[in-house]
């Protein structure tokens, strides 16, 4: 049931970014009076799963789903179409419209996917909010197990300051990334100020862990369940261990960090079980374990026990709108650095770049609309900065060759676009194996 959840979410959102990014070829090619003869989600290679000609244009469903279509009559474009354009330009092709209506028809797309984002945050601020936790409030630092942060410098406690600069002033799902992306990160520790220079091969560092929790809250330590045969039954779910021996232990770390020093003894564990605490004794064995699963508290648990405070802040929908396009702009510049980031060999991060099933997996298999959305947005982002590379076959090729023809009032020879689109449609094959080749390969090494 689980994979069926994740699929569907995948296919949604897949479908929806793409019927919408050829809507914004469509529309405007319309608007021009050009003739589009096929509307299509996923490739019809050979044949179609459905297909039904309204007017000139014949909508459809392929098979494949690497992406979408739309093919405008006259244009030479992925259909390499070329009895077509050996005839004479017809007042309805895309060929012979002038420079400016076909640069708005190839920019349709991605401007679609951009304002798609935008109007995504923006409805999530007006619909959920935003919930965090100020950075003020995490008095005892975060958690850091991740081996590589570690080797860098960071601690588990360590208070994050800054990001290159940038004061944080919140926890949430955007300070991962940050640091991943940083140069130097401002930490306190024990009262002191410290910078940590972050390599330039971090990204690299990190895909050599597997998977790992670079930052987190400090959370405390809960029973979940004792496993069969352990010798603990004196503890029971739900209980939260918040001292061992007479020594507070207040997070789940400290817990492990008592029990690793303790190996093979018998000890004192005080528990919080049902808002009394309990002493028990429990066993520790020779591998430093107490035989039993660990449970989880919601961010509510957590703050009516004291240890955050859970801010959430609410908009109305003129707030809404600044809040959005804050949120919206704060992604497109984080994917840039991103790109930016894959295409400096020195860093390894190309080694992370990953294909469908990558995007598969940032799905959960809970239904979540909150995060749906949020994934949806992101990916409109990506799918928007992508098209927009200069590459042949992609609209940022297209929409080169039209700036070309603008400026200097010369149109490159269909001959010579033609071969453009042959190279740029040989060099997307080549990414397009080589990302979901990155996934196969993880897939094979377990990272």
């Amino acid at each position: 049931m689980d994979i069926v959840i994740k699929l569907s979410q995948f296919l949604l959102s897949l479908s929806l970014l793409i019927i919408l990014h050829e809507l914004g070829h469509f529309i405007p090619a319309k608007l021009f009076k050009t003739r589009v003869e096929k509307f299509y989600l996923f490739f019809d290679v050979k044949y179609s799963l459905l297909k039904k000609k309204i007017g000139e244009t014949e909508y459809g469903i392929g098979w494949l789903p690497l992406g979408g279509y739309v093919k405008i009559s006259g244009m030479i474009d992925e259909s390499m179409d070329k009895e077509q354009m050996a005839l004479p330009p017809q007042p309805w092709e895309f060929r012979s419209k002038p420079a400016w209506q076909r640069l708005i028809i190839m920019l349709g797309g991605v401007t679609v996917n951009f304002i798609l984002a935008f109007i995504i945050y923006i409805g999530m601020a007006f619909a959920y909010g935003d919930t965090y936790i100020a950075n003020e409030d995490l008095k005892d630092g975060l958690l850091i197990e991740s081996p590589v942060m570690n080797t860098v410098g960071f601690k588990t406690g360590d208070h994050i300051v800054s990001v290159d600069g940038e004061k944080i002033v919140k926890f949430d799902n955007d300070l991962t990334m940050k640091v991943i992306m940083a140069k130097e990160v401002l930490i306190e520790r024990d009262g002191a100020q410290q910078a940590i220079k972050m390599p330039n091969n971090f990204v690299d560092q990190l895909s050599k862990q597997g998977k790992s929790t670079l930052l987190d809250i400090r959370r405390p330590f809960v029973i979940g369940s004792v496993t069969d045969g352990s010798k603990n039954t004196a503890l029971q779910p739900k209980d939260i261990v918040v001292a061992l021996n007479g020594q507070p232990t207040k997070y789940f770390d400290q817990v492990k960090t008592v029990l690793e020093n303790n190996k093979n003894k018998t000890i004192t564990a005080t528990v919080l079980r049902d808002q009394k605490e309990v002493q028990v004794p429990i066993i520790i064995s020779k591998e430093g374990k107490l035989g039993v699963q660990p449970g989880g508290l919601g961010m509510e648990s957590l703050e009516k026990l004291g240890y955050y405070k859970v801010s959430k802040q609410e908009f109305g929908f003129l707030e809404s709108i600044p809040v959005g396009i804050t949120k919206g702009k704060d992604q497109l510049v984080g994917y840039g650095k991103q790109l930016k980031m894959i295409f400096s060999p020195s860093t390894g991060a190309y080694k992370q770049v990953g294909g469908f099933k990558a995007i598969f997996d940032i799905f959960p298999n809970t239904w979540s609309w909150q995060v749906f959305w949020n994934i949806t947005a992101l990916l409109s982002i990506m799918l928007g900065v992508m098209n927009l590379l200069p590459i042949p076959a992609l609209d940022g090729g297209h929409v080169m060759f039209l700036l070309y023809e603008i400026i200097s009032g010369k149109k490159p020879s269909d001959k010579f676009l033609e071969n453009a689109q042959m190279v740029g449609f040989v060099l997307l094959i080549t990414l397009l194996l080589f990302a979901n080749g990155n996934d196969i390969y993880k897939a094979i090494v377990g990272k």
